[in-house]
């Protein structure tokens, strides 16, 4: 048993106890091991294995028309398919040089033929997918360039990313000028026009980059704002175009920044809607006629800068004026009274009566013609003020006379005016007269001398005629007697036949 018990006890000690051997061979394999690593790494033989999706910088070891090597520091080349040279830029192909230093996608660690498959592309486009999720958390603006269209929207490059700004998204006055039916009319026309966006959506997996021209422009609009805020005083006077309509005024948008006309700072004609005088796009002047720093709103009036056609209605009228006017409205405080046809007073319900009056209706009625007197003119309020009670007091007894005087005074000389045109007129009436004669005379006149010198010279002709005819006759009869001398000269003068006896007669015997 005692020996049973010693086997025992040695097996223990044995267990416990490792043998010296196996120690000094576990020493030596580590030794053995420790040894290999420091081998493979002094013979550039450390392997450090990439991953998929891991960015690496690498070298460029070799080009070739099929594929480009890049050193990773992996046991072989990386190769980069030469089909990503078409989706380079010319001017980044030209820095793919041996030796250059570029930054690579690792796409598969190993691939079928035991490649490691690098990416340039989707390098630069992990690049550009950083940007993008940093223009999304900080909220900045983004200047781009318009490239392309769809029937959805536009497209932006950001880098080699493609971001896509929805119709929603594109501001109000660029959908303004657009219109079309397909997506050629509508977005054709901005192709290569500059804008500016925001990054409102990212999302790698599905390679999702939205982007929006309205946030930017809000953001946009609101530092101009602050900077417009500094500059505007209240009476300035600047060009601006309509952004929006609303029940309540028109957005206007003033270098940048959007001001506030109000409804009733539209027109001075009462309009229901804005979009009765105004529409979206149209290029308005407009007056400052506020600014709040704090609340960073800028009031603007159109009217302000047109003539008001009230103050030309109320030229004629002065206070203390007798005018007729037609009870068109009453109200508990008073009634209303039509001075003309776009004219209306308020007569207070306390210029109604010298008795205490309830209500209007205890004297006045819809309809009713009453003469009134002007109290009140407010040019600024528009308001007219007018008096029932007033028509006959004693205080505008003098105004009266002196307003009647003139009214006299006035018609008189209209009187005058019309009496001296009406004179003018028949002196005008009787020097035409006079002239027509005399010129009628003038004309019988000289018809008379034409007429005269017409008999002149036809009885001139006429002695010039008989003149000739004498002459004539006279030419003749002297030729006829110059031929009778003639012919008796002849007889007389005959001369004698030689030998011939002029009384006897011929004789042929």
């Amino acid at each position: 048993m005692n020996q049973n018990f010693a086997l025992d006890g040695q097996e223990a000690t044995t267990e416990n106890e490792q043998p010296e051997e196996e120690i000094n061979q576990q020493a030596a394999q580590e030794e053995q091991s420790s040894t290999m690593e420091e081998l493979l790494e002094d013979n550039g033989l450390g392997l450090d294995f990439p991953r998929q999706g891991e960015i690496r910088k690498g070298t460029i070891a070799r080009v070739s028309d099929t594929e480009i090597l890049v050193s990773i520091g992996t046991k072989s080349e990386g190769v980069i398919p030469s089909r990503e040279l078409d989706q380079i830029e010319s001017d980044l192909r030209e820095e793919l040089t041996v030796g250059n230093e570029i930054t690579v996608y690792v796409v598969n660690p190993e691939d079928q033929n035991g490649n490691v498959l690098l990416s340039f592309v989707r390098a630069l486009e992990e690049k550009d997918w950083l940007v993008a999720e940093s223009l999304l958390a900080s909220g900045d603006a983004y200047e781009g360039k318009i490239v392309g269209f769809n029937k959805g929207g536009l497209i932006i490059p950001i880098g080699q990313l493609r971001g896509f700004v929805p119709a929603s998204q594109v501001s109000l006055l660029r959908r303004i000028d657009s219109s079309g039916s397909t997506p050629e009319q509508r977005w054709g026309s901005m192709i290569d026009e500059p804008i500016t966006v925001s990054v409102i959506e990212v999302d790698r997996e599905r390679r999702r980059l939205i982007l929006s021209e309205r946030v930017a422009l809000q953001e946009t609009r609101e530092s101009l704002k602050e900077r417009l805020l500094d500059e505007l005083s209240e009476g300035d006077v600047r060009t601006g175009r309509v952004t929006s309509l609303a029940d309540f005024g028109a957005f206007v948008n003033i270098e940048g920044a959007d001001g506030l006309v109000h409804l009733s700072e539209i027109s001075w004609e009462r309009i229901e809607h804005p979009r009765e005088v105004l529409k979206v796009g149209q290029e308005v002047q407009v007056k400052v006629i506020g600014v709040d720093r704090e609340r960073k709103r800028i009031g603007l009036s159109i009217r302000q800068l047109q003539e008001d056609p009230w103050v030309k209605k109320i030229e004629d009228l002065k206070e203390g004026q007798l005018i007729e006017g037609t009870i068109t409205h009453l109200t508990k405080f008073g009634a209303f009274a039509r001075l003309d046809e776009n004219l209306e007073g308020l007569i207070h319900i306390s210029e109604i009566s010298e008795q205490r009056v309830a209500h209007p209706k205890e004297i006045l009625h819809e309809g009713d013609v009453v003469t009134l007197r002007v109290i009140k003119i407010e040019p600024e309020r528009h308001r007219i003020g007018l008096s029932l009670r007033k028509v006959d007091s004693p205080a505008y007894s003098d105004f009266d006379w002196k307003m009647t005087l003139a009214e006299v005074v006035e018609e008189s000389q209209d009187e005058e005016s019309e009496g001296a045109i009406e004179a003018e007129g028949v002196v005008e009436e009787e020097v035409e007269t006079a002239e027509a004669a005399v010129e009628e005379e003038v004309v019988e006149e000289e018809v008379e001398t034409a007429e005269a010198a017409v008999e002149e010279a036809v009885v001139e002709e006429e002695v010039e005629t008989a003149e000739a005819a004498i002459e004539e006759a006279v030419v003749e009869d002297e030729v006829e007697s110059a031929e009778a001398e003639a012919n008796v000269e002849g007889v007389v003068e005959e001369p004698q036949a030689e030998g011939k006896d002029p009384a006897e007669p011929d004789s042929e015997d």
